[in-house]
């Protein structure tokens, strides 16, 4: 089994002084707990966990976020964006990249995506209330992407049941003048064993969960929004460092712009912030908490869509047939939580 392949006896935890996975060593197993593999024969299917945060910032109906590059263990590909229909992006994360030993070219989640118009009707009546069609479509498009790869995982994976195998963070704007919104969509896997004798798994991926993540609910604070995977994270969030006026940020104070900017974010009034702030105050954290990782900075506006303030290392690739959801009448009922002001 080569480094980094899940194994029996491993085990799902985070190192006190550090970002990467703890684990137990197999005396076979020289890698960390972060990658899945099958072998049936020759075939082989590998996966790496991609770790890390986004951080979000609603500003003046412009949302603003950070993705920073937090391993789960050394070689795991970083986070990445996704522009899923011109109205909203996905940051990915854990199994976001696949390989097979018999091709050497990835099999990656940002690539070739390709957005359905219409409800599916394999799922017919089957939407679980979490989300609406929209949203929907976009988790069962990367439902239909994963399902069969993970059905090639075949030997006994110990990987928490309650943690996402692959998660996304959608950010964008909900439909007739909704506004900003953004969610997190997990999903889980589930495994049967179907031979003791050959030790032979059955692997399943479970249909997206969804969590709206923003906008919070009626008369609660607008605040900056955080999302880590994996999502034992046990360090502050920025918004909690900047309540307490952690000296890492006391140059800020002597800035005009940005002294307003964060006396705004620490009263629960970040919807507040000037656009060209908030995104200078992201740009000036991320690196001061986050020296050593890898981040980028975007953003997405309601009328001209999604650009970057930082880029990525490789360039985001849009939805394959971009096409508006014509077939969803303009009354029908929504789902989302309603921002109010």
């Amino acid at each position: 089994m080569g480094h980094g392949h899940f194994a029996s006896g491993q085990i799902w935890g985070r190192q006190a002084a550090g970002f990467c996975l703890a684990l137990v060593i197999l005396p076979s197993c020289a890698g960390l707990f972060a990658q899945a593999q099958s072998q049936q024969g020759s075939e082989e299917i590998v996966t790496s966990l991609s770790g890390g945060r986004v951080i979000l910032q609603v500003a003046r109906d412009v949302i603003f976020f950070a993705a920073i590059d937090q391993p789960v263990e050394p070689g795991a590909p970083p986070p990445r964006v996704v522009d899923l229909d011109g109205r909203h992006v996905a940051v990915l994360f854990g199994a976001s990249e696949w390989r097979s030993l018999a091709d050497p070219k990835p099999i990656r989640m940002d690539r070739n995506f390709q957005r359905v118009s219409g409800q599916d009707p394999r799922y017919a009546g089957s939407y679980n209330g979490e989300a609406d069609p929209d949203l929907e479509l976009i988790g069962v498009a990367f439902l239909e992407k994963l399902r069969p790869l993970v059905t090639q995982l075949r030997r006994k994976i110990d990987f928490p049941p309650d943690q996402p195998f692959f998660e996304m963070v959608v950010i964008g704007f909900g439909p007739q003048n909704y506004g900003p919104e953004a969610w997190t969509v997990e999903y889980r896997i589930t495994q049967e064993l179907l031979s003791t004798r050959e030790n032979y798994w059955q692997t399943r991926i479970l249909r997206p969960r969804f969590t709206q993540i923003y906008p919070p609910e009626k008369h609660q604070p607008r605040t900056l929004v955080e999302v880590v995977f994996p999502a034992d994270a046990q360090d502050p969030t920025l918004q909690t460092l900047l309540e307490g006026n952690d000296p890492r940020f006391a140059s800020f104070r002597s800035d005009a712009s940005l002294s307003k900017a964060l006396s705004l974010i620490t009263k629960g009034q970040a919807q507040k912030v000037e656009p060209k702030d908030a995104a200078e105050l992201l740009r000036a954290a991320v690196p001061l908490l986050y020296p050593k990782q890898r981040f980028f900075l975007g953003k997405m506006e309601d009328q001209a869509g999604f650009s970057w303030i930082l880029p990525a290392e490789e360039p985001v690739e849009k939805a394959e047939k971009e096409k508006e959801d014509k077939n969803r009448p303009p009354e029908a009922p929504s789902l989302r939580k309603r921002p109010q002001n």
